[in-house]
């Protein structure tokens, strides 16, 4: 990976499940977890759960609603918070996202967090992994109403932290995500190559990804 041109970033934008937590927690959450407990609280199949599932999971996918824990407690009557803490033991840091946070935020760069998850699920996290001294703000896309997908989040973002997209660094694990990141301006995007540690490398498609904190932080 090449070195990264630090003097022209004042601003790094982070995104947390897959880009400085792993994202097996995540995915073993909603693809497994989730479904046998709604197949056992409901008294149906594991099979049935998922097909019951399916076309919900379709439909929201890349809405505001497919991160908002709320949605998915009324949809399927349950407690997603609840569920969440019964997994909540597998819940970890990506190899050395904690140095690269340390690194940037003594370097004096300013460091913010936008994630697409539900307050409730940024908390839970944020209990179990204290990553939140090394940010200025820890920003949810419920707060604007809008997902990173969307313009919008990134319009409410400047109104909210005004910052120049032209010198600032975001990091994430969803190509759609860094594209609307891209589309609006934002000058330096990385994605994630391995973001569940448990799937090995993905294809991060047109471009360059992390795979290595360490390897970021030469010449800062």
């Amino acid at each position: 990976m090449p070195l990264m041109p630090w003097r022209d970033i004042d601003t790094v934008l982070l995104d947390m499940d897959g880009t400085l937590l792993d994202l097996y927690y995540d995915e073993h959450f909603w693809l497994q977890h989730l479904p046998q407990r709604y197949a056992e609280l409901h008294g149906v199949s594991l099979a049935m759960a998922l097909l019951e599932m399916k076309p919900l999971f379709e439909k929201n996918a890349g809405t505001l609603n497919w991160y908002c824990l709320d949605y998915w407690s009324a949809e399927l009557k349950l407690s997603v918070r609840d569920l969440k803490v019964e997994t909540a033991d597998l819940i970890a840091l990506r190899p050395d996202a904690e140095t690269f946070l340390a690194a940037i935020k003594q370097a004096g760069k300013r460091v913010i967090m936008i994630t697409n998850a539900h307050r409730d699920s940024l908390s839970l996290k944020m209990e179990r992994i204290e990553l939140a001294p090394y940010f200025e703000r820890l920003i949810s896309s419920h707060d604007y109403g809008f997902p990173k997908e969307s313009p919008h989040f990134w319009d409410a973002l400047q109104a909210d932290i005004a910052f120049d997209p032209a010198r600032s660094l975001f990091i994430d694990d969803t190509l759609p995500i860094l594209r609307s990141a891209r589309d609006f301006g934002i000058g330096h995007l990385l994605a994630v190559s391995e973001p569940n540690s448990q799937k090995g490398p993905k294809d991060t498609e047109e471009f360059a990804a992390v795979k290595d904190y360490r390897e970021l932080i030469e010449g800062l």
